[in-house]
């Protein structure tokens, strides 16, 4: 029997970071030794007082549905780490617990858009993000930015990619993949272009918020402008922060209406997060953050090793970055000496060949580049390094 597919599934890629994990993860079965800088997963467990409040809800019986949009308890910790690390006010109407960040932006996809809809997409971008607009019958616009801006796209660049069809602009700073962070001056001039044009809505995908190291401090769109609020959804986790990716906690928090709709396709489709996971989750939010800060130090440490050391090998250029815990290396003059036809088919060798996972730039919108992870111990950096080196 031949399966007829539908149209929205053959325009989706699989995630390119999920594939060469698996592949790395394939290789390791096979005995081989591999080191995977492939993954955005933190090395460190989950601390032990979000385990603790986890057990404690196991013990009191919470395994039982919770409301949709999430517990009152989750909500309100939402709501006040909102006005403590950003002093922005939000009411429980206005926040929705998802299975992680990813599907509160797939929610918010889905609750807004319509076929003929444009989303624009700065890249280098999230491997995600075009694909989960193909998957609302929308078409991705991507923005492409490079070294000359930092990897940042510029004003200019945004008032002229905004149309009629445009309805959404996804933002995310600190960026995955590069890393690069937006100050306050860009912010500025990119906030003034969208206060001129009312239409459009943005996600603002802050995960990283806490993995940062600029000389500013952290700031949100809605920071900058509060008059851009009510029609900002912010998009934000416990994955990266707490070292809970496999807990599936994330959230948004937005304009009551439109947090109403995403809510509803919730409803028909996943229903409200794991109960045991929103009570860490909780625990998380409220509880003491020294942890979050543990993890930012030793992450900018090995930030500060890893980007003057592939700097220093031939055909490689690596600039720092500003938070999260990658850097995009830009390879083009190493893929050229090697003779090989693009990124896709570095990344290919390297792993083949000295059993280093990277992801290639082309799956994130920048050919010529791979994203290399250092969620990962500074001792396998260095082991990971010098393999690449040896094939350099």
């Amino acid at each position: 029997m031949s399966i007829r597919f539908s149209s929205r599934v053959a325009q989706v890629k699989p995630s390119a970071t999920i594939a060469m994990s698996m592949k790395a993860a394939e290789l390791r079965a096979q005995g081989r030794d591999v080191l995977s800088l492939s993954m955005g997963e933190p090395d460190f467990d989950t601390p032990s007082h979000i385990c603790d409040a986890a057990i404690a809800a196991i013990h009191a019986g919470q395994t039982r549905y919770t409301a949709v949009d999430g517990t009152p308890e989750l909500k309100k910790a939402v709501i006040d780490k909102l006005e403590r690390d950003q002093e922005l006010d939000y009411n429980p109407d206005q926040i929705l617990v998802s299975s992680g960040a990813k599907q509160s932006i797939y929610n918010l996809l889905q609750a807004l858009l319509d076929e003929g809809d444009e989303v624009l997409i700065p890249a280098p971008y999230w491997v995600s993000y075009p694909d989960m607009v193909r998957l609302a019958g929308a078409a991705p616009v991507t923005l492409s930015a490079d070294e000359k801006t930092d990897y940042c796209i510029t004003a200019a660049q945004l008032n002229s990619a905004i149309n009629e069809q445009t309805r959404l602009l996804i933002f995310n700073s600190p960026s995955n993949p590069t890393g690069r962070a937006y100050n306050r001056k860009q912010l500025t001039e990119l906030a003034e272009v969208l206060l001129d044009n009312p239409r459009v809505l943005i996600c603002s995908d802050d995960i990283y918020e806490h993995m940062w190291w600029a000389d500013e401090p952290f700031l949100s769109l809605a920071q900058i402008a509060p008059a851009l609020k009510d029609r900002l959804v912010i998009v934000n986790g416990v994955s990266k922060a707490y070292a809970m990716t496999g807990w599936r906690i994330g959230y948004a928090a937005g304009p009551a209406e439109l947090i109403k709709q995403m809510r509803k396709i919730q409803g028909q489709s996943t229903s409200n997060p794991c109960s045991i996971s929103q009570a860490a989750a909780t625990a998380a939010l409220a509880g003491d953050q020294s942890c979050v800060e543990t993890m930012r130090v030793e992450f900018k440490k090995r930030h500060d090793w890893l980007v003057p050391s592939l700097d220093r090998l031939p055909g490689i250029k690596c600039t720092p970055g500003q938070g999260a815990f990658y850097v995009f290396a830009d390879c083009r003059e190493a893929i050229d000496a090697l003779g090989l036809s693009d990124d896709l088919a570095l990344a290919e060798l390297l792993l083949e060949k000295t059993g280093v996972a990277t992801v290639p730039g082309t799956a994130f919108g920048a050919p010529g580049h791979l994203r290399i992870s250092f969620a990962c111990s500074l001792d396998t950096l260095k082991d990971a390094v010098r393999r690449i080196a040896s094939v350099l």
